[in-house]
């Protein structure tokens, strides 16, 4: 028998993972397949679509596509799915869309033609003050 009041029983979402989290797992999947040159760029206040770029280098297209695939199922681990994943045709250039965290995985001819980290720090750095 059925009663009026049932009591419903369910789970709350798992919270998303900090972005710190997410960088060390991000950092972890590049590491584990020998990327190469990988640079982390704070982008808070500069863009909001996330917090953090994170660029690095593979030395071949096979490299670029396994080093983007380590990195989804790297974030996989922590129940984060990407919101997309681009370029893994050509894997001249793949970005891995994390939310907080956008990947870039890119051959280095690419990646010095693009030159993403100087588009995306320019600025950060203050002029030195003359004295007059």
């Amino acid at each position: 028998m059925t009663t009026a009041a049932q009591v419903i029983k369910t789970s709350l979402p798992t919270p998303p993972p900090s972005v710190d989290r997410l960088l060390t797992t991000v950092r972890e999947g590049l590491e584990a397949l020998k990327s190469n040159d990988i640079v982390e760029i704070d982008v808070r206040g500069k863009s909001s679509v996330c917090d953090y770029i994170v660029v690095a280098s593979g030395t071949s297209t096979r490299h670029v596509k396994a080093s983007a695939d380590e990195v989804v199922r790297h974030a996989k681990k922590l129940d984060v799915v990407p919101l997309g994943v681009e370029g893994e045709r050509e894997a001249e250039w793949v970005l891995v869309d994390l939310g907080d965290v956008v990947v870039h995985v890119m051959l280095p001819r690419v990646r010095e033609f693009y030159a993403l980290e100087r588009l995306w720090t320019v600025g950060d750095q203050h002029p030195a003050e003359h004295e007059a």
